[in-house]
């Protein structure tokens, strides 16, 4: 093992909110083979890895042109499918720590996922990891999973966790048949040990085709309600493809009259700018790039096209970090530059990863226009 510091997740930083030179997350989705069957997968796993997934020699590959990127250096998050039904994993994980990367992983829940298991993976390298819990209960959480006995197992893994001394992120879905279980799962939550409480609003893609997205309405009282928990919570409290949350924190410490500073400064404020295309960025197991996972925007395939120039130099990754290019009201709205929006349900709601993010209710100003522009130009 060489002397490289491994580099932890935020360890690449913004310069005025845009990660214009690395991502701070890399999302590797290194199998689509996995034993699950969720309503909402956004890879549609199936029990076999799919074509023309990388080889081993192709990952290495892929890493050392992540190394690329230079000093900071991104954070991997291996996801699937469920990593762990890829045989080099161990491999992979080592080889990123060679060259200074830091790794987590997101397993699936299944037989695979024992404490022996969770063990090898940390002592191979891995940081942390996520694990999905979907409800809060057998009933809740297994519906949405499509196998029985997955919610014992999930809290089992988290227990496991905990005991070898392993950070997890817990991540939740968040449509329509699981919004009003959201109170009984962080209760559950608040009696073990995790360091994040994600929650992923549903966009349609993949599977998550058979659910049904919030309305934005019913969106925004979520936000309001998260805020509330995030002032006393155990753990942060976290969206994904709900960015809106940080404009209802803003408003709710400038309320309180915190300064811009404060805010920025904020558990809450070291998140933002972070969106599809900005900060993120998604390799798929055939090695197809995209913003995201929600957002099926092919950009160009590694090993064959270099990370760095894809990431650095894609017309729709530069557009996708300026929001002064954004249209309707995400373009005149003064919370831009920190929230930005999803672009991935944009692009799923109306064919333009720039237009106004339909979850979001917030109607800006006439005024907030310039504001707005001023502010992400540094003006």
């Amino acid at each position: 093992m060489t002397s490289h510091p491994h580099h932890g997740i935020g360890a690449v930083r913004p310069e005025g909110w845009v990660y214009a030179r690395a991502p701070m997350i890399i999302y590797w989705e290194v199998t689509t083979a996995c034993g699950l069957a969720c309503q909402h997968c956004r890879a549609t796993a199936m029990l076999e890895p799919g074509p023309g997934e990388l080889s081993t020699a192709q990952a290495l590959s892929v890493l050392d042109s992540i190394a690329g990127f230079g000093t900071p250096l991104p954070h991997i998050v291996f996801t699937g499918g469920d990593p762990l039904r890829r045989g080099d994993l161990d491999v992979l994980i080592a080889e990123a720590g060679t060259r200074g990367i830091g790794v987590s992983l997101a397993p699936a829940v299944t037989r695979l996922l024992t404490r022996a298991r969770l063990a090898e993976v940390r002592d191979a390298g891995v940081q942390a990891i996520s694990l999905s819990l979907d409800g809060s209960d057998a009933v809740h959480h297994d519906g949405v999973r499509g196998v029985s006995g997955t919610f014992d197992a999930t809290i089992q893994a988290l227990e496991d966790a905990a005991a070898l001394g392993i950070p997890v992120q817990v991540n939740t879905l968040v449509a329509a048949q699981t919004v009003d279980d959201l109170p009984a799962v962080y209760e559950l939550l608040r009696h073990h040990t995790l360091t994040r409480w994600s929650l992923f609003f549903l966009i349609s893609v993949g599977r998550g085709t058979q659910l049904e997205e919030l309305s934005a309405g019913a969106a925004e009282r979520v936000m309001h309600w998260l805020q509330k928990l995030n002032v006393d919570s155990p753990f942060q409290v976290k969206t994904v493809e709900a960015m809106q949350h940080r404009r209802v924190a803003v408003q709710h410490m400038r309320r309180e009259g915190l300064s811009e500073e404060q805010i920025e400064g904020s558990p809450i404020g070291r998140g933002f700018g972070i969106r599809d295309g900005n900060g993120i960025v998604f390799i798929a197991h055939d090695g197809v790039v995209s913003p995201s996972g929600f957002m099926p925007l092919p950009l160009g395939r590694v090993p064959e096209d270099n990370l760095v120039e894809i990431y650095r130099h894609h017309p729709d990754l530069v557009a996708l970090r300026d929001v002064t290019q954004y249209k309707g009201r995400c373009g005149r709205c003064p919370y831009a530059r920190w929230c930005g929006g999803s672009r991935a349900r944009a692009l799923a709601w109306t064919g333009d990863p720039l237009e106004s993010d339909p979850l979001c209710p917030y109607v800006p100003r006439e005024q907030d226009h310039t504001e707005a522009t001023s502010v992400a130009s540094g003006a």
